[in-house]
């Protein structure tokens, strides 16, 4: 579907659902999980055994330096700025403040990190607003010079794209209306209506398991799924549970359901001709483990995803 012809009544209601975050509280919803023991990761995690284990290994990065004189990493601290791909429509991750004008959430505080580290200031950063299907053009036209944006690790986009090691794990979940009833994901999908992000992974798992919906509906971003349920125009959505439940708390007539469908390590994604940059985030990601992440993580994302969740072990390749 193109969202372009749905004009803009489209983006009147996707401003206002994301707007309408700051009104809402963020108790956790039935459609949420109970809060994490110590130790633990979000629930979704512990269903990655449904996933088929690919052939390769897609979390493993190059190990990390701080070797600064690469050619990506001078040109980066020549031209003073880090440009940097990111989302404004998702809820705790990406999302601009109708307060401040100002981008935040667990994304925009990773690519922050990443400024100071090369940069010597968080706030030395260009943000370049990326749809999900555009992603991995940004990155091969070299528009920017990486990708902080819910972006799954996958075998399939390392043909395209590097990726840092792994800084969140998540898993596909359904959100469907509490008005349609459904118990299970069969019950939400089966026959439906069914709306994705464009070159997601939720597109590239409901086409290899279609699971008998009707139809798919393909959108820029995830929040336009979530205008759709509300319009009538969909039934179901899939996306990353992290994204499912901002949804839920965003809208409390809809809920998530089911297990995780899939295994989705989050990564930052850097041109293939940057070797030198995706060393410099790992390093960058390797010290954020220990502190900022769980200051980030208690933030924006401890209030629905549950207490105690630890950031994925780095996985480095030989």
């Amino acid at each position: 579907m193109n969202t372009k012809s749905r004009g803009p009544r489209m983006r009147r209601l996707r401003t206002a659902a994301l707007a309408a975050v700051l009104a809402t509280p963020l108790a956790l919803t039935s459609a949420q999980a109970a809060p994490l023991q110590a130790g633990d990761r979000p629930p979704a995690v512990r269903a990655a055994a449904l996933t088929d284990t690919p052939s390769c290994d897609p979390t493993k990065s190059l190990r990390p330096s701080t070797d600064e004189s690469g050619p990506a990493v001078s040109a980066i601290k020549k031209r003073g700025v880090l440009i940097a791909g990111v989302d404004q429509n998702s809820y705790r991750w990406g999302f601009r403040d109708p307060a401040t004008g100002q981008l935040q959430g667990f994304d925009i505080d990773i690519v922050h990190a990443i400024a100071k580290a090369l940069l010597g200031d968080p706030n030395k950063v260009q943000f370049k607003m990326v749809p999900t299907a555009k992603r991995i053009d940004a990155i091969k036209s070299g528009s920017v010079d990486l990708i902080a944006r819910t972006m799954t690790i996958t075998c399939a986009r390392l043909n395209d794209t590097a990726f840092s090691t792994a800084y969140f794990q998540a898993g596909q979940q359904v959100v469907v209306p509490k008005a349609a009833g459904a118990k299970t994901v069969d019950d939400a999908l089966k026959g439906k209506r069914v709306c994705v992000a464009d070159s997601s992974t939720a597109q590239d798992y409901l086409e290899k398991n279609p699971r008998g919906q009707a139809s798919l509906t393909k959108v820029g971003n995830a929040l336009d799924c979530l205008v759709l349920m509300q319009l009538g125009q969909v039934d179901a959505t899939l996306t990353d549970n992290a994204i499912a439940v901002g949804q839920a708390a965003q809208d409390p007539t809809v809920q998530v359901i089911g297990p995780s469908l899939t295994n989705e390590p989050y990564g930052v994604a850097i041109s293939k001709s940057s070797p030198d940059l995706v060393a410099r985030v790992n390093a960058v990601l390797e010290d954020y483990r220990h502190g900022p992440w769980q200051d980030s993580y208690h933030r924006w994302l401890e209030d629905y995803l549950g207490r105690g969740a630890q950031p994925p072990a780095a996985n480095y390749l030989p």
